[in-house]
């Protein structure tokens, strides 16, 4: 093990952090899991680095002179990337979205939609792993699939003849451009996925089935677009092949109304921001997680193989050692034969391509978990965000920190009156209300950019700008030890539209 690695690390959690022994331990045993290091083996080493350099400090210890970024300089960071999207109709009346790298590039990716011939918001994070690739194009197509699942079979037929001449989705930030080599490709598969769709479309527009089938027929495609070609022509396309290899977790949500539906592919999550009738906020964490902390999860993959494999398909909490959610888009490493790998795999990659053990593929699967709630005027807001949110903080955490951000942000508003003849009495209430919200003005409009802040500099005595500013300053090789991407989309639902929605 490098000692120079191991000196950046304790100097960093010694020096640069105001963390507890506890967290300190936790990430270290985390690191150390993502590098296949024994965590005593680092405990060891880390000592005997001490003793052998011990005679090279000074007897006066040193002055941190990294200059940190300002308190100015951090807010610039944390809002690079932050969006805001007021909504005219329907159910969810705005959206806060942000993203905050870890890795370089960023491996997280999101994306918003209106699906423009049927009704319905779609929200998607998504969680990239073995580069950006997988999520960047997962992001791109994925709610255009699911669109499409859920026009009725007239509509579809009527689009289809029209030779689909209007976009089915009305994207918000949409950002990543995907060469226009692939856009024709992938242009293709789409075309073939219409085609296909007449079939479904006759059983109805049941939102699951359609978010279910959506998902499970870009994966194919991420497939085909690389098999597909080697097959017919015996090309192998480096780009294709990419976003094949890499993988994605996805958490997408459709909001038509009170219907609430959200697919789960991974271990992205979906929280419910709920407020009693005693102003109390409650979490309500709708998906879980396919991780080796699911019981469930571990027990489908060991009855998809035989008993001789019990040992390996499950390592160190990974997918055969090596992948740590045990769902994904991409990753098709796990699910094509062995053939299939040597042929357009190995010739490109080596034979690291194919994992240990891999003996009775597939291994993995982007079969969906799609879980559906009702909303009252209750729900007030609908968290979506990748696990680097979720491993610095708890859903209930998240939901008070956007229940407060909400009470706190009526400040940045102008005074409005609710009505031209109110009494004065009414107005002394009004300002009162003001007053207090002041001690609760967040210094974020966007929630996102909150629970963002929260996650990385936040303390049981609130925001310490010292340890936000050391862990926003770190390189991305040492940043990945401390915390992972993370993306954040929170939607504010209309109270009064869902209390006059029917039950």
């Amino acid at each position: 093990m490098n000692f120079s690695n191991i000196k950046i690390i304790l100097n960093t959690l010694n020096s640069h952090m105001k963390l507890d022994l506890g967290i300190k331990y936790k990430l270290l045993s985390k690191w150390c899991k993502e590098h296949n290091i024994v965590y005593q083996e680092f405990c060891v080493t880390s000592t005997l680095n001490r003793r052998f350099h011990s005679s090279q400090r000074s007897a006066q210890p040193q002055k941190d002179t990294t200059l940190l970024p300002s308190p100015q300089e951090v807010t610039s960071i944390l809002r690079q990337n932050e969006f805001n999207k007021e909504l005219s109709s329907g159910s969810v009346k705005s959206y806060d979205s942000n993203q905050l790298a870890s890795n370089d590039p960023i491996e997280d990716t999101r994306s918003e939609a209106l699906c423009k011939m049927t009704s319905g918001l779609l929200m998607g994070v998504f969680d990239g792993h073995g580069g950006p690739a997988c999520a960047q194009v997962v992001s791109k197509r994925l709610l255009n699939y699911i669109a499409a699942a859920l026009l009725p079979l007239d509509i579809l037929q009527k689009y289809v003849k029209d030779g689909l001449q209007e976009n089915l989705i009305e994207t918000f930030n949409d950002k990543v451009q995907i060469v226009e080599d692939l856009k024709l490709m992938y242009d293709n598969s789409f075309k073939q996925y219409l085609a296909q769709l007449e079939d479904f479309s006759k059983n109805g527009t049941d939102v699951a089935k359609c978010l279910e089938h959506g998902i499970m027929n870009l994966d194919s495609h991420l497939s085909k677009e690389v098999v597909d070609p080697y097959k017919t022509k015996g090309v192998i396309n480096p780009k294709t092949l990419s976003v094949a290899l890499s993988g994605a977790v996805a958490c997408v949500a459709h909001v038509d109304g009170p219907n609430l539906h959200i697919a789960n592919v991974g271990d992205c999550n979906a929280v419910l921001g709920t407020l009693t009738d005693e102003s109390e906020w409650i979490a309500k964490k709708i998906t879980k997680e396919h991780n080796s902390e699911n019981f469930d999860e571990l027990k489908r993959i060991w009855s998809e193989h035989p008993e001789a494999e019990r040992k390996t398909v499950i390592r160190r909490d990974r997918l055969l050692g090596e992948l740590a959610p045990l769902r994904s888009l991409g990753d098709y490493r796990y699910k094509w034969s062995t053939q299939i790998l040597m042929d357009v795999a190995v010739p490109l990659v080596g034979h690291k391509a194919i994992p240990q053990n891999y003996h009775t593929p597939p291994y993995l699967t982007a079969q969906p978990d799609i879980y559906y709630h009702r909303l009252t005027s209750k729900d007030k807001f609908l968290i979506i965000a990748s696990d680097g949110l979720w491993d610095m903080m708890t859903p209930l955490q998240a939901v008070k920190l956007v229940g407060e951000h909400m009470k706190g942000k009526v400040f940045f508003n102008p005074l409005k009156l609710p009505r031209k003849n109110i009494q004065l009495g009414d107005i002394n209430d009004l300002l009162i209300h003001r007053k207090e919200s002041l001690k609760s003005k967040p210094k974020d409009r966007n929630a996102a950019t909150h629970l963002i802040r929260h996650a990385i500099g936040g303390t049981e005595y609130g925001v310490d700008h010292s340890r936000l500013a050391h862990l926003l300053s770190l390189s991305p090789d040492v940043s990945r030890m401390f915390r992972d991407d993370i993306t954040v989309t929170v939607a504010y639902f209309d109270s009064e539209f869902l209390r006059q929605c029917p039950t």
